[in-house]
C-alpha cells in the first residue's frame, strides 16, 4: 500500500481574536428559526449550488461523503412530495403518535397539513449512502449526514433563506417520488425560500449555556 499523500492546511483566518469572531457567528445563528411559512419569491439556482456546496464541505467517516442532495423545483413533484407526506403525517398524528408526542408538539402548532411543500421554492431531499455509487462501503453514514444538514441550514441562513427539517415518517415515497436508486435512503426533506412576510414563529426559548456545556 502507497504512502498517503498530504498537501499543507489552507488555514483560515477570521482577523481577529477567536473569541471576537465565535462571538460574531453565533450573532448571526442565534436568529436562524424553523419557518413553516414561506413566501413564493424565486430563489436562484447558484444559491442552491453555494449551498449545498458548503454542505459538501461536511467531514465524513473516511472521506466518503455519503450524501446527496436532490433540489426539487418542479410544481408537480413538489405536489406529488406534498400529497404523499401528508399521507404519512395524517397516520402520525391520529394514529402513530402517542400522547406524550402530541403533548410534546402542541406549542409548535403542527398538524397533517403541510402547504409548505408547495409554496417553499425548493425542496431539498437529502438522501443518506448506504453504500458508495461504484458499491463500496461508507462509514459513520449519520453522523456524517447529520454534519452536512447542519451546515447546509448555517448556510441557507447565512443567505438569508429559511429552512425546515422535516421528518414525515417513514420517508420511502421520496425514494419512488425522485427516482432514487435503492442504495440512497432518504435522511430529511428542507423546504428551502425565504420566509413569508407575515411569518411567525413558536415562542420558544434557547436552553442556557450551563445546561448544555459541562467543563471537565
Amino acid at each position: 500500500m502507497s504512502q498517503p499523500a498530504f498537501v499543507p492546511l489552507e488555514r483560515y483566518d477570521p482577523g481577529r481574536p477567536a473569541d471576537e469572531a465565535a462571538r460574531s457567528f453565533y450573532d448571526i445563528v442565534r436568529r436562524r428559526r424553523t419557518v413553516r411559512q414561506f413566501s413564493d419569491r424565486p430563489v436562484s439556482r447558484e444559491t442552491v449550488e453555494w449551498i449545498v456546496r458548503a454542505a459538501g464541505t461536511a467531514p465524513s467517516g473516511a472521506n466518503k461523503q455519503p450524501w446527496r442532495f436532490v433540489a426539487v423545483a418542479d410544481p408537480a413533484l413538489k405536489r406529488e412530495i406534498r400529497l404523499a407526506a401528508e399521507a404519512e403525517e395524517r397516520e402520525f398524528y391520529h394514529r402513530r403518535a402517542n400522547e406524550e408526542w402530541l403533548r410534546d408538539l402542541h406549542p409548535f402548532g403542527t398538524d397533517e397539513h403541510k402547504d409548505f411543500l408547495e409554496v417553499a421554492p425548493w425542496l431539498i431531499v437529502v438522501f443518506k449512502l448506504a453504500r458508495t455509487d461504484d458499491g463500496g462501503q461508507t462509514y459513520y453514514v449519520n453522523e456524517s449526514v447529520g454534519i452536512a444538514v447542519g451546515l447546509l441550514l448555517a448556510a441557507a441562513h447565512h443567505a438569508g433563506l429559511a429552512t425546515l427539517t422535516h421528518t414525515p415518517s417513514p420517508m420511502g415515497f421520496l425514494t419512488r417520488v425522485l427516482q432514487r436508486p435503492d442504495h440512497e435512503r432518504p435522511f430529511l426533506l428542507v423546504p428551502l425560500g425565504y420566509p413569508a412576510d407575515d411569518c411567525t414563529v413558536p415562542d420558544i426559548r434557547r436552553k442556557p449555556i450551563d445546561d448544555i456545556l459541562v467543563w471537565a
